[in-house]
């Protein structure tokens, strides 16, 4: 079953290029997408957790939980994303010029690389070997380059360059990073260790502390630069806001997911090892200062696809401080995961009906979407108050456990730091977003005749609405009930990480 997550929407991408007829990808994409989400399910139906990790592919806790993320992230961007895709008229638009990769076949190009992007993410997620967790992200950024460049603008073309540059720069690094695990482990038997995480675990103790300590900087640079941590974040501004929202939604809520686990499986190395303290320390260390700077930038930010950006820098840092306080805090870290992809997943979504009527991404240019989407602007709301970490809503539960896990490790400061910062976000986020909805629409507002049938008073599609719905209601239920499956394996993996 897990050659066939792989292998189905590889080979289903490769359909829809050669046959370069845009309904049958259409139709192609949706059956994969639903495919790929009843196969998930019965991966977690019949999961038995492994006493010995195999040495290339399959499913620990960590592994099932992000592929979970992953195929439920697609499911809901695939039913959007057909129809965008009609909605948009790529292949019909007259003044659009041709782009070198999506000639002749634009949508059936689109959808290829949208199921190829999402083999290569289900491969990082059953990777249990550091080389080929390597080659599963670099596949992801391949896979998702040519998807920013949907719109064939040179602003568009400018954010593809620059995402394929600095992620490609980063995962340079983090090929670095696995030499030294290599060096590191030089002399340990006849050829030295294997790169398999169960062989790693095992030899850890023997290995060079020194280098394996380089080895994870080099790791948290480079994998870092997929997450979004800070200073290595300066492609994320641009590439959310130019790429569709379909494909942000992806970009934040999914792929984001495949570098952090990548970057906790080097982490369950140094834990192994006993350097877990120097881990954890960076990871602190990078959680508070991206999430610092986020807040900074998120003040200051009137582009509403830009300030997502910066929030999913800011919920990056999130993560990397429930992992690195411990205990109680990678319980909330993995529980926060889920939360963040439900919630951005929304919003990015909201986002392209937004555009799709006022084209802007100006948060003051955008007013009255309560009177001219209203549907839309409830799930704006929605998405806003949970990715803001207002109650009842999931994200405020895992935030509040991360606090929990502050307090526990005696890290007050940062518990006050912490709190201060999510207070600044919450008013800053809450200034932008909540006017764009409630204030009321000015009597001259009116909507250019050439985006007709797209104006304020077109009705809105349900494809456009449905997997928001379905979003929001998942980010509710996880805000008032926890599943005790879910429950039981935020606790493997946190026992994996170190934690009680």
């Amino acid at each position: 079953m897990l050659w066939l997550l792989i292998l189905l929407p590889a080979v289903a991408g490769l359909v829809c290029i050669i046959s370069r007829n845009s309904s049958l990808s259409r139709s192609i994409l949706l059956g994969v997408a639903v495919t790929h989400f009843i196969l998930v399910i019965r991966c977690w139906m019949t999961y038995t957790r492994p006493e010995i990790l195999p040495e290339w592919l399959g499913l620990d806790d960590a592994g099932l939980l992000f592929l979970g993320v992953i195929s439920l992230t697609f499911l809901c961007t695939a039913f959007y994303a057909h129809g965008y895709i009609i909605r948009e008229g790529l292949a019909q638009t007259k003044d659009m010029e041709e782009g070198f990769f999506f000639k002749n076949s634009p949508d059936a190009m689109f959808i290829g690389c949208l199921l190829f992007f999402l083999s290569t993410m289900t491969l990082v997620t059953m990777s249990l070997h550091l080389g080929l967790i390597w080659v599963a992200v670099e596949a992801t950024t391949l896979s998702s380059t040519p998807l920013i460049y949907y719109h064939r603008h040179h602003r568009s073309l400018e954010a593809t360059w620059k995402y394929l540059l600095i992620c490609s720069v980063g995962i340079a690094l983090a090929m670095l990073g696995n030499f030294f695990v290599v060096v590191a482990g030089t002399g340990i038997g006849e050829h030295g260790v294997h790169l398999s995480l169960e062989a790693l675990s095992t030899h850890a103790d023997l290995m060079n502390p020194a280098w394996l300590k380089a080895a994870f900087v080099l790791c948290l640079v480079g994998y870092g630069t997929k997450i979004g941590f800070v200073p290595l974040h300066n492609w994320m501004p641009a590439t959310y806001s130019e790429a569709p929202s379909l494909v942000a939604a992806l970009l934040s809520g999914a792929l984001k997911a495949c570098a952090f686990l990548a970057l906790l499986r080097i982490h369950q190395v140094m834990i192994a090892a006993g350097l877990g303290e120097t881990s954890r320390g960076l990871f602190i260390l990078i959680g508070i200062v991206s999430l610092a700077t986020a807040a900074l930038f998120i003040v200051r930010q009137a582009d509403f696809k830009k300030m997502l950006a910066f929030s999913s820098v800011e919920h990056m840092g999130i993560l990397a401080l429930g992992v690195g306080v411990g205990g109680a805090g990678i319980f909330g870290s993995m529980f926060h995961v889920v939360n963040h992809s439900l919630a951005k997943t929304i919003l990015f979504l909201a986002a392209g009906n937004i555009v799709s009527v006022y084209r802007t991404r100006q948060d003051k240019e955008v007013r009255g979407l309560l009177y001219s989407q209203p549907m839309t602007a409830v799930l704006w709301v929605i998405g806003a108050l949970a990715i803001v970490g207002a109650p009842p809503f999931g994200t405020f539960l895992s935030e509040l456990t991360i606090l929990k896990g502050m307090i526990y490790a005696g890290r007050y400061a940062l518990a006050s730091a912490y709190l201060l910062i999510l207070g600044i976000i919450f008013a800053a986020m809450s200034a932008s977003f909540f006017p764009m909805v409630f204030s009321k629409k000015p009597e001259h507002e009116h909507v250019a005749d050439s985006l007709e049938p797209l104006g304020t008073d077109a009705p809105e599609p349900m494809w456009s609405i449905l997997p928001l719905v379905f979003m929001a209601a998942g980010i509710l239920v996880l805000g008032l009930y926890m599943p005790p499956f879910l429950s039981d394996i935020f606790h493997g993996i946190t026992l994996s990480l170190g934690g009680e």
